[in-house]
C-alpha cells in the first residue's frame, strides 16, 4: 500500500476561496480554533472536515438563525485561518479537548454538534471521552477509523503508523491524476468543487499533513460500544461515482454495527460533502435530528 491511496481521503488544492459568512454576531478567536457565532435561540455547534472552511455550513447557518445560534467553527491552520496553536504537532485531538473546554466555559454544554469530516471525527471523539458534554450529535461522512480505507478492516494503529510518520513529514506523492480522481468525490457541481479546491489551497500544508496523520492513527472503534450519546450518521451512496446500489450502506452500517446509539442514515445520490450534493435531502434530516 502506498501512500498515493491517501487519495480517498484527503482534500487538496486550487481555486478561489468563498467568502466568509456575512454579518456575523460575532467571532471568537482561540488558539486551535475560532467560532463564528450568528443567530439567536439554542446553541447549535457545526465543525467543517479536513482544509475546509466554516463556509461548509453557510446555507446552513443562514436557514437556521432565526431560530437557533449557531456557532461554525474553523480549525487553525484551515482554509485560510492562521495555525496558531496547530502550527506544530498534533492537531485533531488537541483541537477536540480546546472545543470541549470551549463548550464547558461557555455554558454551552450538553451540546448539540454537527460534524463533517474530520469534523464528524472529532465530533465521534467528543462523544466517546466528554459524553456529559454532549446532549446528541451528527456525522456526516466520518469514520471512526480513517485508515480502514486505505488498509481495510484489519487495519491497526501499528499497521497504518508507518504511513501516518511519512505524512506527517511531508512526503506524501500525488499525481495529478489522482488529486483529480480524488476530487471527484468530494462534491459533484463544478463550483463547489472550486470552492473545496480553494479552501485546501489556502490551508497551511503542515496543519494539514499532521491532521491527516492523527486521523489515520486515532481508531475510536474500541468505543463504539460504549456510546451513550444519540447520533446520527448521515452517508453518501457514491452511485455517481459507479457504486452500486447498498454497498455504501452496507459498509456504514458494518463500521458502526457495534455502537446501538448510531442511526445510519444514506442520502442518495450524493458525494462527499452531503449538504452541497443534496441540500434539500440534508436539510429534511437535520430538521428530523434537531427535532428529537
Amino acid at each position: 500500500m502506498t501512500l498515493k491511496n491517501l487519495a480517498l481521503g484527503f482534500l487538496v488544492a486550487a481555486a478561489l476561496i468563498a467568502p466568509c459568512l456575512a454579518h456575523a454576531d460575532t467571532t471568537v478567536v482561540r488558539e486551535r480554533f475560532s467560532d463564528e457565532i450568528v443567530g439567536q435561540g439554542p446553541d447549535l455547534i457545526f465543525i467543517p472536515g479536513l482544509a475546509s472552511s466554516r463556509d461548509t455550513w453557510k446555507a446552513t447557518a443562514e436557514r437556521l438563525k432565526a431560530h437557533y445560534r449557531v456557532h461554525l467553527i474553523q480549525v487553525a491552520g484551515f482554509a485560510g485561518e492562521s495555525a496558531r496553536g496547530n502550527a506544530g504537532g498534533a492537531v485533531v485531538v488537541p483541537t477536540a479537548e480546546a472545543i470541549d473546554a470551549y463548550l464547558v466555559e461557555q455554558h454551552l454544554t450538553p451540546a448539540t454538534v454537527i460534524g463533517h469530516s474530520l469534523g464528524g471525527t472529532m465530533t465521534l471523539y467528543l462523544g466517546e471521552r466528554h459524553p456529559e458534554h454532549l446532549k446528541k450529535a451528527m456525522l456526516v461522512d466520518a469514520l471512526p477509523f480513517f485508515a480502514t480505507l486505505m488498509m481495510g478492516p484489519a487495519a491497526t494503529v501499528d499497521s497504518v503508523k508507518p504511513m501516518a510518520e511519512q505524512v506527517r513529514a511531508g512526503k506524501d506523492q500525488m499525481s495529478d491524476a489522482q488529486r483529480d480522481q480524488m476530487m471527484r468525490s468530494m462534491a459533484t457541481a463544478p463550483t463547489d468543487l472550486a470552492m473545496i479546491k480553494g479552501w485546501s489551497a489556502a490551508s497551511d500544508r503542515g496543519v494539514v499533513a499532521n491532521a491527516i496523520a492523527d486521523d489515520m492513527t486515532l481508531d475510536l472503534r474500541p468505543g463504539l460500544a460504549k456510546l451513550t450519546t444519540p447520533i446520527v450518521l448521515l452517508h453518501p451512496d457514491y452511485s455517481t461515482l459507479g457504486s452500486p446500489p447498498g454497498v455504501s450502506d452496507q459498509m456504514y452500517k458494518s463500521v458502526y454495527a457495534a455502537a446501538p446509539a448510531v442511526k445510519v442514515i444514506e442520502i442518495a445520490p450524493s458525494l462527499h460533502f452531503i449538504m452541497l450534493d443534496q441540500p434539500a435531502k440534508f436539510d429534511a434530516a437535520l430538521d428530523a435530528f434537531l427535532a428529537q
